[in-house]
C-alpha cells in the first residue's frame, strides 16, 4: 500500500481532484486509520474527506491529526456506555460521535420520538420532531451523526426520568451528492479512466497487472446492486477475494449479515408490528457473507425468498397487507476445492446449504452468478495508495442519484436476444446491462461496441446460472444457449463461460478394453446420474469382484450380466471360456452417485469387451437394464440422461429400440449434437461398441 513514504500523485489523481474538489480521499489513509479504529469506512472517509481531500503531503499529514484527534475524542466504545453516563452527569454536556436510530412511541401521550445511541447504548433520549422529519432514515437504518448530548435530571416522562438530550445533531454526511455535477464531471475520463475510479474508490489500484479488463468488470459487478433495484446476484469463490468488503464498508445503505444467518422477520419485518419493518424495507441490498454455512431449513421461509426476490414484494399475513421493497438480496460464499473438480463432479451451487443446494426455482432467481474464482487473492499491491471518491459521496451518488435511473431498453438501439433467452433471462440480462451503463456512462450514453460487451457479460452472468440449473433438471432448463442478435447485420453471438470447458469427462478417443461409460437412475438422489464401469479379465477360476461402489442393485446388476454371458457364450460365437476369467468390476460416478439398478447393458458390453481384449468406442455412452435373459427394459428419463450424456462429452448414445418412440419428446437442439444408435439386444449393442473403436 505504499505505507511509510510519501505516494507519487499520478495524472489520474490531479484529474480527479480538479473535477471532483473535497469529494475525494487517499485511499490509503483509510487503510491505515481504519487499523486503528473500529468505525465503518464512510464515517472514517467523511472526517479524512474534511481535513485531507487534497494531494498537498503536508496538508494531508496536519489533516490526519485533526481526523484522528476527533476520532479519539468523540467516537466511543461500546463498553463505554457507562462512562459516557457519569460524564455527562458531572459535566453536563459532550460531543460524541454515534450512530443514531429513532422510533417512534404511539402509545405515548400525544405520541413520542426516542433515540438511541448505538455504539454508547443510551436508551430513551429525547430527541426533537425537527431532527427526525430533517433526517428520516434515523426511523429506517439510523445515521452516523455529530451529537451534542446534554444532561437534565428535571425531564421527568411517565414518572420516570429520562435525563439524556440531543441538543445538537449533525449527520455525517457530503452536504451535496448532485447526480447533474456528476454526470458532467464523467464527461472529463475516458471509460477506461473511469472504470479506475471506481476501482480506486473501491480501494483497489487498477494499475496492478492481477486487475485484467476482465477482473476490473467483475469488481464492478459488485456494485450494481448498490444502482439497480431489486437486483439479486450470488459469487461463491476463494476465500480472501474481497466478495464482502464491499458491501460492508462502502455505503450505508447496505447491511452484510455475517454467517449467512437472517431470520424471515429480520428480513421482512415482524408481524403486527409497525416498528419492525424488516431489513429489505429500510436497505438497497441485504447481502449474506459466507451463506454456504446458512440453513433454509423452514419451507415457508424459502418461499418467502422466492416470491420476494421474484416479484420485489411480500406479505407477512398482517394487516399491513403486501408491502414492495427495492433491497437486492446478495449471497456470498466459499467454494472449496477447485471449480474445475466440482464442474466435474456436481454443479456450482453444491457449495450452499442441502435445503437449497438443488433448488431449481429458489436459483432461477437470481440475476447474475459471479464467477468468484476468477478473482485474484488479494495481496497489500492490490490496494491503492491513490485517490477515490469519499465512500458516503459514491453512497449518497448510487442511492439518490442512479438507483431511481432505469436504462434496462439501452440495449435495444443495437441488439435483440436469441431464441434461447426466455422472459427471466432477458431480465436478469437486461438489469446487468441496466447497472453497468449506470456505473460507467451515466448520462445512458455508449457506443454500439460498449453496449456488445455489456449484454454479452450479462447473459454470460446469467447463462451460468442457468447451466447449473440444467444440470439438476436437463428437460426444463435445456435452452441455456443464450444470445444476442446485431440488428443491423443479424449476426449471433452467443454468451459463453469459460468453466464450461472442464466438464467433459467422456473421451474422444478408443477406451481400453472394459472401460464403458453409463447413465443409471438413482433413487437415493432422485436423478439420473453418470457412472463409470471399468472391468479386469485375469485368466482364473471365475472369481468375481465388484469394488468401487458397491450397492446390492449395483453388485446385482453386474451379476446379471455376467450370468446371462457364461449362459450364451457358445451361442453368441465366443471361443473364450468365460469361466475361466476372474473379474474386477469396479464402478465410479464422477457426479457422486451411489445406487442405479438400470444399467446392466452397460455391464455386459464391459465384460465381454475385457474378455474379448477388444477396445471400445470413445466418446460412448451405452444405456439399458437387461432380464438374466437378455430381455432389455424400456429407459425411463430418456430426456435427462442424453442432457446428462451431452454435457459429459459424449458424441455417440447407444439406446434399446424400445425407446425408440420416445424421441418425438426429446428437445431437437439435444439431438443435434449426438449420433444415436438403436440396439435390439446386448450382443449387438457390443456388436456397435466394439466395432466403432
Amino acid at each position: 500500500m505504499n505505507s511509510g513514504h510519501e505516494v507519487e500523485i499520478d495524472e489520474l489523481d490531479s484529474k480527479l481532484e480538479e473535477a471532483f474538489p473535497g469529494r475525494v480521499v487517499r485511499k490509503d489513509l483509510v487503510h491505515k486509520l481504519k487499523v486503528g479504529f473500529s468505525i465503518p469506512v464512510y464515517v472514517l472517509e467523511y472526517l479524512l474527506g474534511k481535513y485531507c481531500s487534497t494531494t498537498d503531503e503536508d496538508q494531508i499529514k496536519e489533516g490526519l491529526k485533526l481526523v484522528k484527534s476527533a476520532i479519539t475524542e468523540r467516537v466511543v466504545r461500546a463498553d463505554q456506555g457507562e462512562l459516557i453516563k457519569a460524564r455527562l452527569k458531572r459535566s453536563g454536556s459532550m460531543k460524541i460521535i454515534d450512530l443514531v436510530t429513532v422510533t417512534f412511541d404511539e402509545k405515548d401521550q400525544g405520541g413520542k420520538y426516542w433515540a438511541r445511541l448505538a455504539t454508547s447504548g443510551l436508551e430513551k433520549v429525547h430527541i426533537d420532531e425537527d431532527y427526525v422529519e430533517k433526517y428520516e432514515r434515523v426511523l429506517t437504518g439510523g445515521v452516523w451523526s455529530n451529537i451534542e448530548l446534554v444532561y437534565d435530571e428535571t425531564i421527568i416522562h411517565g414518572a420516570v426520568t429520562r435525563p439524556f438530550v440531543i441538543a445538537n445533531m449533525k449527520p455525517i454526511q457530503i452536504a451535496s451528492a448532485r447526480l447533474d455535477e456528476w454526470i458532467e464531471a464523467r464527461q472529463q475520463f475516458t471509460r477506461e479512466e473511469w472504470v479506475d475510479v471506481l476501482l480506486r474508490s473501491m480501494g483497489y489500484e487498477p494499475t496492478n497487472p492481477d486487475f485484467t479488463w476482465r477482473v476490473k468488470m467483475l469488481l464492478l459487478l459488485r456494485l450494481i446492486p448498490m444502482v439497480e433495484k431489486n437486483y439479486n446476484i450470488i459469487e461463491l469463490g476463494p476465500r480472501e477475494t474481497g466478495k464482502s468488503f464491499v458491501y460492508r464498508e462502502i455505503s450505508p445503505y447496505a447491511i452484510l449479515l455475517s454467517g449467512g444467518q437472517g431470520s424471515v422477520p429480520d428480513l421482512f419485518g415482524w408481524k403486527n408490528r409497525k416498528d419492525k419493518p424488516g431489513l429489505v424495507l429500510k436497505n438497497d441490498l441485504v447481502a449474506f457473507d459466507e451463506v454456504a454455512g446458512s440453513h433454509f431449513k423452514n419451507e415457508a421461509n424459502k418461499q418467502m425468498f422466492k416470491g420476494y426476490m421474484e416479484q420485489g414484494s411480500f406479505s407477512r399475513g398482517d394487516d399491513k397487507g403486501t408491502l414492495s421493497a427495492e433491497a437486492g438480496i446478495v449471497f456470498n460464499g466459499n467454494i472449496d476445492g477447485d471449480v474445475e473438480s466440482i464442474a466435474r463432479t456436481s454443479h456450482l451451487f453444491a457449495p450452499l446449504p442441502e435445503t437449497i443446494r438443488n433448488d431449481t426455482a429458489f436459483h432461477d432467481r437470481w440475476h447474475a452468478y459471479l464467477p468468484g474464482w476468477e478473482m485474484p487473492k488479494l495481496k497489500p499491491e492490490h490496494f491503492t495508495p491513490h485517490m477515490g471518491f469519499v465512500a458516503d459521496y459514491i453512497a449518497e451518488i448510487f442511492h439518490n442519484g442512479l438507483r431511481p435511473l432505469n436504462y434496462t431498453d439501452t440495449y435495444d438501439a443495437y441488439f435483440s436476444f436469441g431464441n434461447h433467452v426466455g422472459q427471466r433471462d432477458r431480465k436478469a440480462a437486461v438489469r446487468t446491462v441496466s447497472g453497468l451503463v449506470k456505473l460507467i456512462h451515466p448520462d445512458g450514453k455508449c457506443t454500439k461496441e460498449e453496449m456488445a460487451e455489456y449484454v454479452n457479460l450479462g447473459l454470460e452472468m446469467r447463462r451460468r446460472v442457468k447451466e447449473q440449473l440444467k444440470r439438476m433438471n436437463p428437460i426444463e432448463f435445456s435452452r441455456v444457449n443464450l444470445s444476442y442478435l446485431d440488428k443491423e447485420t443479424g449476426d449471433e453471438f452467443i454468451a459463453e463461460c469459460s468453466e464450461l470447458g472442464v466438464t467433459k469427462l467422456i473421451p474422444e478417443g478408443p477406451m481400453a478394453p472394459g472401460d464403458v461409460f453409463s447413465i443409471g437412475w438413482d433413487p437415493t438422489l432422485g436423478r439420473v446420474m453418470l457412472f463409470r464401469i471399468q472391468v479386469a479379465a485375469i485368466p482364473g477360476s471365475g472369481k468375481f469382484k465388484v469394488v468401487g461402489l458397491t450397492s446390492k442393485a449395483l453388485r446385482e446388476s453386474a451379476q446379471m450380466a455376467h450370468n446371462y454371458l457364461r449362459v450364451n457364450a457358445r451361442r453368441l460365437g465366443l471361443e473364450q471360456d468365460i469361466g475361466s476369467y476372474d473379474l474386477n468390476i469396479q464402478v465410479m460416478s464422477p457426479g457422486h452417485g451411489k445406487e442405479a439398478e438400470d444399467i446392466g447393458v452397460a455391464f455386459y458390453v464391459a465384460i465381454l469387451s475385457a474378455i474379448v481384449n477388444k477396445p471400445l468406442a470413445g466418446g460412448m455412452i451405452i444405456l439399458g437394464e437387461m432380464t438374466i435373459h437378455g430381455v432389455l427394459s424400456r429407459v425411463e428419463y430418456l430426456g435427462d440422461r442424453i442432457r446428462v450424456a451431452m454435457d459429459a462429452g459424449a458424441k455417440q448414445v447407444i439406446i434399446p429400440t424400445t425407446n425408440a418412440a420416445d424421441f418425438g419428446s426429446i428437445p431437437p437442439e439435444l439431438l443435434d449434437k449426438l449420433r444415436v444408435e438403436f440396439f435390439s439386444d446386448p450382443m449387438q449393442a457390443a456388436f456397435k461398441a466394439i466395432s466403432e473403436a
